[in-house]
């Protein structure tokens, strides 16, 4: 049985910012755990919710080395959906009222992780044939296993793949103040080893000293070679390309399930899509204060507000949009100021049009995916998205940029063929996307029967993790054979 430890900086259901968690905390479930172990490590957080503090059990505690500084490291281990995680417990590090602060905070603090998680499998009799790092704050990782740990012989074997979610978030910090808090040696601060723009850059290492790279889509995998796409790091991902691998994510099927939802009040299938749909949209409507009409063609988005999420593009459009009869926006997110107040003046100026919630609650994002007619993502990057593929699984038709992992799972509906399961457009052009938007619009309100096949098609596409984890237990396989 092959042994595999996912670190990662949050996981659902014990902390969450974003997709990372969602990822982290759904995936290893997944695997054939006849054949593979899989274990999850995390930071225990002050900030996390005290239902899962209280289910914590101690294991072990140490002393860190970290430079020339020594700091106390505890491990508890808790079960969710029967995986077991373990968490480095330090109140130094890991106070305060969210998990990231400062970056100069953060690299010191997951500098300190790196070596905790690698200290600890000794400690808790657990020695894995793959570590499985996730994103920036465990790039530090395949690092120090190469540059220190393989000099001991537990740690000989152990191989390392790298997984990288956003290339935009890469935890660059100033040389010196990196190699006083992690005494690595100096030549992994060059040009050759975590050194960029003159800088320390965590993301680099997991790149340059890991034994594999994955993305989460194959068209993210493309676009992060190039200048547009790269973020400065395109030349070392195309000099270390032999070993990166786009594996498109996928969602939890159990907690996505429009027959058995909790969160939404008519549950429903591929067969009765439209019926029930209608009756959870006029829901939907009754919960934002929107006027109940079972003909308004009603849009529906769930998002962080951020220039990356396209909103930018939705600030030139929303005008004219809300102008026109029959149409409905049901926003759901938080983010920066600037799309904050847009949203909430169009909801002051047409409150029977669009709703506006800042914040995020699962109850009501889940109505929205249940309830809406499509769904918009018009993202200028897009590394996968779980949005778009909740969407499709909830009868929502998603209209999206064709970007990263958007590109790679809609599949832009044809006219001339009834093929398709959404709707796209190529270029970050406000007039582009508005023309797609009327062409959904049109389709919904004068071809209801080919409306209704777009859902179908959409609801029975296979976006769980069963294919995902055949690639990544192929890559796993490849990797212990290095």
């Amino acid at each position: 049985m092959k042994k595999i430890l996912f670190v990662s900086s949050e996981a659902v259901p014990f902390i969450k910012t974003g997709g990372l968690a969602d990822v982290t905390g759904s995936l290893p479930k997944y695997f054939n755990h006849k054949k593979y172990d899989v274990r999850v490590i995390l930071p225990k957080y002050a900030c996390m919710e005290e239902q899962f503090k209280q289910q914590l059990e101690p294991v072990t505690e140490f002393y860190v080395e970290l430079g020339w500084r020594k700091q106390y490291a505890g491990i508890l281990k808790a079960k969710a959906d029967g995986i077991q995680y373990y968490f480095v417990d330090n109140e130094f590090y890991f106070a305060g009222s969210r998990p990231y602060g400062e970056i100069y905070q953060d690299v010191e603090k997951f500098a300190f992780f790196s070596k905790a998680v690698l200290d600890a499998l000794e400690n808790i009799g657990f020695l894995p044939d793959i570590i499985h790092c996730h994103d920036w704050q465990t790039g530090l990782i395949p690092v120090f296993l190469e540059k220190v740990y393989k000099k001991r012989d537990p740690y000989k074997q152990i191989r390392t793949i790298f997984s990288i979610h956003n290339i935009r978030f890469q935890g660059r910090w100033k040389l010196p103040e990196v190699k006083d808090v992690t005494g690595l040696p100096e030549d992994v601060f060059t040009a050759e080893g975590i050194e960029s723009y003159g800088e320390s850059n965590y993301l680099k290492g997991g790149i340059v000293y890991s034994d594999a790279v994955t993305t989460v889509s194959k068209s993210y995998a493309m676009e992060i070679m190039t200048q547009q796409g790269g973020e400065g790091l395109d030349g070392v991902l195309r000099r270390y390309g032999f070993k990166l691998f786009g594996i498109v994510n996928g969602i939890d099927y159990e907690a996505f399930n429009p027959q058995t939802d909790a969160y939404i009040p008519f549950h429903y299938t591929a067969k009765n899509v439209l019926a029930q749909k209608k009756k959870n949209k006029q829901k939907l409507q009754e919960a934002s204060n929107l006027p109940k009409s079972g003909d308004t063609f009603l849009i529906g988005m769930v998002s962080r507000m951020s220039f990356q999420k396209g909103f930018d593009l939705i600030a030139c459009m929303m005008e004219e949009f809300l102008a026109k009869e029959q149409v409905q926006v049901v926003v759901l997110g938080t983010g920066e100021e600037r799309y904050e107040q847009m949203f909430c003046y169009f909801a002051e100026k047409y409150p029977d049009k669009i709703s506006v919630k800042i914040g995020y609650s699962e109850q009501d994002a889940h109505l929205i995916y249940a309830g809406a007619d499509a769904f918009l993502m018009p993202s200028l990057f897009e590394p996968c998205g779980l949005s778009q593929l909740i969407a499709m699984r909830y009868g929502t038709a998603p209209i999206v940029r064709e970007t990263g992992g958007l590109k790679d799972t809609v599949e832009p509906y044809n006219k001339f063929t009834q093929e398709g399961t959404g709707f796209s457009f190529a270029n970050f052009d406000a007039k582009e996307m508005t023309e797609i938007l009327y062409s959904a619009m049109d389709l919904y309100n004068t071809q209801k029967r080919n409306w209704n096949d777009l859902l179908i098609r959409g609801m029975n596409q296979d976006f769980s993790w069963s294919g995902s984890v055949e690639e990544y237990e192929k890559l796993y396989e490849n990797v212990c054979r290095i």
